[in-house]
Order: structure tokens, then sequence, then C-alpha cells
């Protein structure tokens, strides 16, 4: 799935990433003599989530750090088959569930890996956003 796909789709997920990157790339401007006025525009502005969907799906990595402050670790690993080398994924959510091979297949390259485990998480982190039904009514 598309990194906008998973946007639109995972719609409390979207929030929090969004709002993840758009403090990092504001802390990334604190050691430079931007202006607090422009700062404060980028926060009013925001991340168009078409431009958020292109990195994503550029480097899915960039991720990693927002899914790993939400108790969701994605860890990757690397084995040898007769084909060479293979990547696979796992997600661990911190109250020791093991999401084993969430991808469920291997993958030929680390990026691919990536982006299949970074489609997992974002449903994980959703449901770990959204309001259960029991606790609504």
């Amino acid at each position: 799935m598309k990194g906008i796909e998973l946007l639109e789709k995972h719609t409390a997920s979207a929030v929090v990433i969004r709002e993840w990157f758009l403090e990092r790339m504001i802390e990334s401007l604190q050691t430079s003599d931007v202006p607090d006025e422009f700062k404060d525009m980028m926060r009013e502005t925001g991340i168009e989530d078409d431009k958020l969907g292109t990195m994503i799906d550029a480097n899915p990595r960039m991720l990693l750090d927002v899914f790993d402050e939400n108790d969701i670790i994605i860890y990757f690993m690397i084995f040898s088959s007769p084909e060479g080398v293979r990547f696979s994924g796992a997600i661990h959510t911190g109250n020791d569930e093991v999401k084993p091979n969430p991808i469920g297949k291997q993958c030929n390259t680390r990026k691919e890996a990536e982006l299949f485990a970074i489609e997992a998480a974002f449903e994980i982190l959703e449901n770990k956003l959204s309001p259960k039904i029991e606790e609504i009514n």
C-alpha cells in the first residue's frame, strides 16, 4: 500500500505521524537562525498528506522512531536462502506481544520488508488510537 493510502486509511495514525514529523522538522531548524514566526507558520500550515505519503514511499524507515515512541517496535531479520539474502520483519508492541513476520513473506530487499512492516504498524497504531466499541457504550 502506498504512503498516501496508509494516511487516508488510518486517519488517527496519520494525525500522530504528521505531528511527529512536523515537530522533528521544526526541531531541526533550532540550530539555524530561523525566525519563530516561520516555525509558527509551519505549525499552522502543517504537512500535506501527499508530500508525507511520498516521503513514506521513498524512505519508510523514517517512521521507525514514531512507532518506537508509541511502543510499536519494528525489527528486521536477515537470513540466507538458496535464492540469496532475504529480509523479514516482526513487531513488538510493548506489552510483550510479538507479531512475528507481519509481512507474511520473505522480501528480496530491506526496503520492501520495511514497507510491509510499516503497513502493519499503521494498523496496530490505529487500533491503539481508536476507541473500542465497548469503550464508547
